[in-house]
């Protein structure tokens, strides 16, 4: 599954995906991004795969657009190499299972959006994250336009749009923007604990659970509401609702099997 750019792993229900173009800060590249599509469509397809967690090599987590590239391309390339971004970026949020971002060193222009994409970010404390699109001239792809403004407001998101300056993760985490915040050297066990618990969770519960979240932003209070009397309809009938009840009911800790 992995190729060159892109290093995919499956160990104990989590699939482990690092980016890995290390000598140009894991900017992206058309083999790593279609990876990752590739990746998550087998992990969607999986059942014994429970959890995502993506990882940058090196230094960082992603530079996002490559720099050195930029100004070679013609618009057909650029409209090109987007349109394969937005199909990763929408194959994150279609992917039915929890998917971390395990962010050290830099997040920066579409690399951060690639985070933001995904449902938890994990950061190490002295990481930075910067929407650097302005500093050349661009606007946000990777659906930055989209995310940003819905978690921290669309005041604070111009801001940080506009000047493009790098933000600590401890700000992001004030903000709502990095669920959690760690030391770097501990990043990757930490993201791989979480992924684990993740794991073991209810995981039909936990793909609705994403879908109706993301589709509120959209939706009415009426029509979440009607999803959930529906999604709750079916919920009920799983494997794990019974197991969940019944590990109550007997006062030990549940084993969900995700069915």
């Amino acid at each position: 599954m992995s190729n060159q750019d892109l290093l995919v792993d499956v160990s104990n229900r989590v699939m482990t995906l690092t980016l890995n173009r290390p000598e140009s800060l894991n900017a992206f590249s058309a083999d790593m991004i279609n990876g990752l599509v590739d990746a998550l469509e087998n992990a969607q397809k999986n059942p014994e795969i429970r959890a995502i967690v993506m990882f940058g090599a090196g230094r960082s987590f992603s530079a996002g657009g490559d720099v050195k590239n930029m100004g070679k391309a013609n618009p057909q390339q650029v409209y090109e190499h987007i349109n394969r971004l937005n199909k990763c970026i929408l194959k994150i949020r279609e992917t039915e299972k929890p998917i971390i971002a395990a962010v050290h060193g830099f997040a920066a222009g579409a690399g951060f959006n690639l985070a933001l994409a995904c449902d938890l970010i994990i950061a190490a404390e002295d990481s930075k994250f910067a929407l650097s699109f302005s500093q050349v001239g661009l606007i946000s792809d990777g659906g930055g336009s989209y995310f940003l403004p819905r978690i921290i407001g669309p005041h604070l998101a111009k801001q940080f749009f506009f000047t493009g300056e790098p933000v600590p993760a401890e700000r992001m985490y004030q903000l709502g923007v990095v669920n959690q915040l760690v030391p770097a050297e501990d990043l990757k066990e930490e993201a791989l604990i979480f992924a684990s618990k993740l794991a073991c969770g209810p995981g039909k519960a936990y793909g609705m659970m994403k879908k109706l979240i993301d589709h509120s932003f959209t939706a009415t209070l009426d029509e979440i509401l009607e999803q959930e009397a529906i999604t709750q309809t079916l919920m009920v009938t799983t494997e794990d609702h019974v197991e969940g009840v019944s590990a109550f009911k007997e006062k030990r800790k549940p084993s969900f099997t995700g069915r």
